[in-house]
């Protein structure tokens, strides 16, 4: 029996993918975050020109707040306001996108959180480019847990995945996320980064669709799209993005910006 040839054709990225940005003011432990200033630029600006220096297209950002929305037009970037009682921040690109663009132009979506002023620009693309296999629906990061008191932080969200890290794997299929320390076993611990990629009608059927029991109770929306059958692949990279939510981490980010 002649051997199957694979058509190259079928791996293809998304050919007009746009970059979202959710960001709302309602931060308990640092009021104002997106327009906290970080040598003076507004916070969420950074985030924009890391996100348009991964050069993949468009970028938006989504915010709740008229004051978010002119921080980023006065510095050049393009910003549409959502409804603030938004559940999350997919919810809040996804209202977003039917906005700016109800004809569907943009195919896939990248949802880069709006607390990442020190991003660097190549995980945006490295998470893009799982979404080159057509059964991948989304696509995110993780990177191996190296202090051991992160393993059993339940703030460090944990990605168990089909990867193989002893024949030089570095991405996989996710198969579950959690708070517990998993999976058992010799081997390294993968700690989620939550930087998105979505193919549009996945992030469409995602937003669509009531949390499930255990997102609800791991408090992780990823395992909706996980009970929805959908594909969730992870690229393995060595660095987690500093993630501002406290003053102590704002000054952090300030110093790696100097």
């Amino acid at each position: 029996m002649a051997q199957t040839q694979r058509n190259p054709a079928a791996l293809s990225l998304p050919a007009r993918p746009i970059v979202m940005i959710p960001a709302r003011m309602a931060s308990t432990r640092l009021p104002d975050k997106p327009l906290a200033d970080i040598h003076g630029l507004p916070m969420i600006v950074h985030v924009l020109r890391r996100a348009e220096e991964a050069k993949l297209g468009r970028v938006v950002v989504a915010c709740a707040e008229k004051e978010i929305k002119l921080a980023v037009e006065k510095a050049g970037g393009e910003a549409v306001l959502t409804d603030p009682a938004l559940p999350s921040g997919s919810d809040r690109i996804l209202a977003a996108l039917k906005t700016i663009d109800a004809k569907g132009t943009h195919d896939a979506v990248i949802n880069v959180q709006g607390d990442l002023p020190t991003l660097d620009p190549k995980l945006i693309k490295t998470a893009f480019a799982l979404l080159e296999n057509p059964e991948t629906d989304i696509g995110t990061l993780g990177c191996i847990i190296l202090k051991e008191s992160e393993k059993t932080n339940p703030n460090v969200v944990k990605a168990i995945a089909e990867i193989d890290f002893y024949k030089g794997e570095t991405k996989g299929r996710a198969l579950y996320f959690s708070r517990t320390t998993a999976p058992s076993g010799e081997g390294p611990l993968l700690h989620h980064i939550g930087l998105y990629t979505y193919k549009r009608e996945a992030l469409e059927k995602f937003v669509a669709s009531p949390p499930s029991a255990l997102e609800k109770r791991e408090r992780l929306e990823q395992l909706r799209a996980l009970s929805l059958g959908m594909r969730i692949d992870i690229a393995v990279v060595d660095t987690v993005p500093l993630g501002v939510d406290t003053p102590e981490d704002l000054e952090t980010a300030r110093k790696m910006l100097k």
